[in-house]
């Protein structure tokens, strides 16, 4: 690690300088995000629940299980 300073004062000037670059997103932004996520994560839950049954009635039906 030569050459390299240990100066927490500028560290955290060069912190706060970047923080003031980064472009937040609008609480309204934030809140659809949010619904797009979660409204995905419910479908995919969906899928896979359907999927998870129609394959579960073949293994069902390969082995002759009742059920």
């Amino acid at each position: 690690m030569s050459g390299v300073a240990v100066n927490p004062a500028r560290f955290i000037r060069e912190v706060r300088a970047e923080v003031a670059k980064v472009t937040w997103p609008t609480r309204k932004e934030t809140l659809v995000t949010t619904g797009l996520v979660l409204a995905m994560a419910a479908l995919a839950t969906i899928y896979f629940f359907v999927v998870d049954q129609f394959i579960g009635i073949g293994v069902r039906a390969l082995f002759g299980t009742g059920g």
